[in-house]
Formats: C-alpha cells, structure tokens, sequence
C-alpha cells in the first residue's frame, strides 16, 4: 500500500473526475464526526453526516442503512468502496476500515483509502492560497500537512505529520488557508502568529466529508490504483497510548518517521 505521507507528485485533480457511472459508499470516521455518502460517476446520491461524542460503532451501520435506503441501494450494489484512513482517532479510525474491509471482503468489490488531510484539503482545493488542513491530536499537537492547488491540479507540499502547533505553522510567508477541527481550537493562536496570512474555512470545511473521500477515491478507481483489503490499516503517524507505555517513553514529534 503506498505511504501517502511521502508523496510528493500530483495526487489529484478534481476537475478531471470522469463521468462513467461507478457507484461508491465512502465512509469517514477520523474525528468526532461520522459520515457516510454515495456517489455515482458524477452524481452525489446521498449523504449523511453526525457530530456527536458517541462512538461511531453506536450509529455507523445506521447510518450506512439510512444512507443506502435514501439512494435506493443497498450494499451489494457498490462497484467499490472507500474510507478515511487518518490521520486521527485511533478509535475512530479503527471502527471505519474493520466495516469498509468487512463490506469489501463479503462482496469481493475493491477498496480505496484515503487520507483524512487530503479530504479536508481537497474542500478547498480551490484556494488560491497555501491550504494547511489540520486535524486535533490531542497532548497539544496536531496533525498536519500543506497542500497547493496549482494548474487545476491538487498537489501535497509537505509529508503528514505530528507535531507541536508551532511547528506546523513554522515556516510560513504566504497566505494560508486552514482547515479542520485543530483549526477551529487555535483560530486565535494561528491569527496572532501569522497575523494577515491566516485565512480560515468556513464552517462547513472544517468537517470532513464523506463524499469528499468518495471522490477522490474515484480518481483512484479510475486508474486501478485500489488497495489491498488484506492489507489496509490506519495510518496513525504516531505510536499509540499502549505502545508508549510499552516502550517507556514518548518518540518526540521532530523524531518520528
């Protein structure tokens, strides 16, 4: 499966979506937010999003049963499926790829994962700024990476990862856009750093889609660059609570691969 953290080259181009009809049910369950959608060569079918401090396991396959009813579909009707793959909760991340590789696996249909950075900076792709998507960490990080849109292209300008907010915004002497939950909880403090640089999303940005994973999934499909079931895993970044312990200590941010 390929490390989405080092890429480096165009990953997509959302004006370039072809049209042919494939039907695809993505789910995102990174953060607080639940979401679930249904798209079909260009069409959106369906989609539903909650934000609530429940556990997705609690409302994840209604939601796909509401999902697919408002569509007029049900599952065995997907040609392929797709979900958010991290960064982001632990948890979260774990509840959405077991249910996307069951689907898939039961169905013998293919899989795409998608990183939940790219899906938030893919929602203001249009940007004619530097989009800095950035997602809550939690012990006063963040995750985060910098993207560019540039020739009606999507491009990533900097690998995911960990670190203290200073660090993220480090470096920074252009206009920026940023998105996502970590963006909202340190509007203030990007603003006092960066000053006229920072510009922000607005609400609905901040919140990852899923039809915003469904169609960049789509570019994957089209071009058979599906990933292995077997081998889909969340992409983490960081070692969890239960491998810190184990090990005695924490990896510093600056550190990690």
């Amino acid at each position: 499966m390929l490390d989405r953290r080092k890429l480096t080259a165009i990953i997509f181009n959302p004006n370039d979506l072809k049209l042919v009809a494939m039907k695809i049910l993505a789910l995102d369950t990174a953060t607080q937010s639940c979401s679930v959608a249904i798209i079909d060569g260009g069409a959106l079918l369906a989609e539903l999003t909650v934000v609530n401090t429940q556990t997705h396991s609690r409302h994840l396959m209604g939601l796909i049963n509401t999902v697919c009813g408002t569509a007029d579909l049900k599952s065995e009707d997907m040609d392929g499926f797709a979900v958010s793959i991290g960064p982001g909760s632990f948890t979260g991340l774990r509840i959405g790829i077991s249910t996307i590789k069951g689907l898939a696996f039961s169905l013998d249909k293919p899989v795409v994962g998608v990183s939940s950075l790219e899906a938030l900076a893919w929602q203001s792709a249009q940007s004619a700024y530097l989009i800095c998507p950035l997602l809550d960490a939690r012990k006063k990080e963040v995750y985060g990476c910098r993207y560019r849109f540039d020739n009606n292209e999507l491009k990533i300008d900097s690998s995911e990862k960990v670190s203290s907010l200073a660090e993220a915004v480090s470096g920074i002497r252009e206009p920026s856009m940023f998105v996502g939950n970590a963006a909202q909880v340190y509007r203030e403090v990007i603003s006092a750093e960066l000053g006229d640089l920072a510009h922000f999303g607005t609400c609905g940005q901040h919140t990852i889609r899923a039809s915003s994973i469904a169609w960049i999934s789509k570019n994957n499909f089209d071009r058979q660059q599906t990933d292995d079931i077997a081998l889909l895993k969340p992409q983490y970044i960081r070692k969890s609570d239960a491998e810190i312990n184990r090990h005695g200590k924490r990896t510093p941010p600056l550190l990690q691969k």
